[in-house]
């Protein structure tokens, strides 16, 4: 495991479009998961340490969002011929299993990765109505600790920020987790 950091926020940087097969075999695009007042961009695996130890608490953050006018998508672009755990088939388990209420895509090819130039797991893309870059920050601070409560991670009260004032917050700290295993 290979620890990462995000780079800081690309303010008003505009959201790569992408078209990609989700777990339901739908193809779903940028403007298909795009919400009314803001949209988050996640770029999740199963096998990473440090998004298991949010998962359940992101399904959860992700739908209370998704209510409050927030499109949610996540995205797993690693290389599942070398870590088998982050397969489609393994993807399907693991959205059903937790009860994802956004699209969970396969980003084969990893270019949709590379536009948005993420380099970890997990890596959140919180944009304005406009598409427009407002949030490249953590979860929250718990490292790989499976503590929970609910609506209070730093992702979810920026987003929310967003959604209300079309401004992320000005104090944003890196995520941390594994890097996106490349092929």
């Amino acid at each position: 495991m290979t620890e990462t950091y995000t780079p800081e926020c690309d303010y008003n940087m505009q959201a790569p479009s992408f078209e990609l097969k989700g777990v339901d075999e739908q193809l779903y695009s940028l403007e298909s998961c795009r919400g009314k007042k803001a949209t988050l961009v996640m770029f999740i695996c199963n096998h990473c340490p440090y998004v298991q130890s949010i998962l359940e608490q992101l399904v959860v953050e992700a739908s209370v969002l998704q209510k409050k006018g927030v499109g949610c998508v996540a995205i797993n672009s690693n290389d599942y011929d070398t870590y088998p755990d982050d397969s489609f088939e393994n993807m399907q388990i693991i959205s059903k299993k937790l009860g994802f209420s956004f699209p969970y895509l396969l980003d084969k090819s990893q270019s949709v990765a590379r536009s948005y130039k993420s380099v970890c797991t997990p890596d959140f893309f919180g944009f304005d109505e406009n598409l427009r870059l407002q949030y490249r920050g953590r979860f929250d601070d718990r490292k790989m600790s499976k503590q929970m409560s609910a609506n209070s991670s730093e992702m979810f009260k920026g987003m929310i920020e967003i959604a209300r004032t079309g401004i992320g917050p000005a104090k944003q700290i890196p995520s941390v987790g594994c890097s996106i295993k490349w092929r």
